[in-house]
């Protein structure tokens, strides 16, 4: 979730109106966005086709606790009503039809998301942000499809207890650190929730989390993959913060990889998704797709675990796509879906995305056509055997 308050060029009033008018006149329906092939993909499959096939989506639902009318005044107050939103968002879902879903910004799993999506097949694991945050990640995966063999949970305030001790004297301040750009950012927290931005322990101790389990996928043969979903924080005058999530990210990705592989003696395929707060070729980005990156608060004591990740829309595209977050305020790529390049694992398919000029988007999201102020973003995979 965005805020409105960016210095960036504002969408014309003209076009927000119109959006407005549009969304009540209820012209506008939900949108289901398609799975389109990947050029050669289907001569690819063809000349596989005794591999094992499976989609993967990653969305940031919006938490309930975040919409307000305050952050989205945009968008018509009808479409954010709970009511309303969690049925669109139960119906999008469902229209994907994926084998495993990374949802972020999850703040109704028992009442809503753990049961209803039950019943369409899936089981999941979830992870509720710390303290006192209501949201957290969740993984669904359909049962018939794939079974859950091991799972780990990131704490990223875990980041705060490798602090050394002389780490905590120096002079700090969110000016004296890069920050990127004014992208990737969310009301969610005042200044003053923040404390003291000199303290390096402060500054980590962000909530974040994540979750990461392997999944022994059925058939036609066994294979292991690794799925891993996450949310990272938000600011964008903290990168410093992001960069050090990121890094701790690989850190426990790499050796979760490592214990799967000696456990259950396989090579197990990853996937990684979440929204990463983060544009592309920022810090975050290049640290996600070189396995390395250094970081002023990231503890020492934290080996550098290289780990070759791609991204599954710059792959296959060239390029990322134009935005994954859409808000009069912001537009820009913040989600992303990476996996290990190797030769027995391909993308095949790719979720498509609206373009800026699209009028279901026009004015910004959420509304009655995209219920979340992000895009769900996915892929096709297909594994054969080497």
């Amino acid at each position: 979730m965005l805020a409105a308050f960016f210095s960036l060029p504002q969408l014309p009033l003209r076009a927000i109106t119109r959006n407005i008018v549009r969304n009540m006149s209820g012209v506008q329906a939900l949108k289901h966005p398609k799975f389109i092939s990947v050029e050669g993909a289907d001569i690819y499959s063809r000349s596989k086709s005794d591999g094992i096939r499976f989609r993967f989506v990653s969305y940031n639902i919006l938490a309930q606790v975040y919409v307000k009318s305050s952050f989205f005044p945009h968008s018509p107050s009808s479409c954010l009503r709970w009511k309303a939103r969690s049925q669109a968002i139960l119906a999008v879902l469902k229209n994907l039809e994926a084998d495993f879903l990374c949802l972020q910004e999850v703040d109704e799993y028992d009442s809503f998301y753990n049961g209803n999506l039950e019943r369409c097949g899936y089981s999941s694991l979830y992870i509720q942000r710390s303290g006192q945050k209501r949201d957290g990640c969740g993984i669904f995966f359909k049962r018939e499809n794939a079974e859950l063999i091991i799972e780990d949970r990131i704490e990223y305030n875990d980041l705060v207890n490798s602090m050394q001790d002389d780490d905590c004297s120096c002079e700090e301040n969110s000016a004296s650190h890069d920050v990127e750009s004014s992208k990737g950012s969310s009301p969610k927290t005042t200044l003053a929730d923040r404390g003291d931005p000199n303290d390096p322990r402060v500054r980590l101790k962000r909530d974040c989390v994540g979750i990461m389990a392997a999944f022994r996928l059925k058939k036609p043969f066994h294979h292991v993959v690794i799925v891993a979903n996450t949310h990272l924080y938000w600011d964008p005058e903290w990168a410093d913060v992001k960069l050090a999530q990121a890094k701790y990210l690989l850190s426990r990705l790499a050796r979760f990889k490592t214990l799967v592989s000696e456990k259950f003696e396989c090579t197990p395929s990853i996937l990684l998704a979440g929204d990463f707060n983060s544009t592309p070729g920022d810090k975050v980005y290049q640290c996600l797709v070189s396995g390395k990156s250094s970081s002023e608060l990231s503890p020492e004591c934290l080996e550098e675990l290289p780990l070759p990740l791609s991204s599954v829309y710059a792959t296959t595209l060239g390029r990322e796509p134009s935005f994954t977050n859409f808000t009069p305020g912001f537009t820009g790529t913040l989600d992303y879906i990476f996996f290990s390049p190797s030769d027995s694992i391909r993308p095949i398919s790719l979720l498509e995305l609206p373009e800026s000029e699209c009028p279901e988007v026009i004015g910004g999201l959420p509304n009655f056509s995209y219920p979340s102020d992000h895009l769900p973003i996915g892929a096709d995979f297909e594994i054969t055997m080497e």
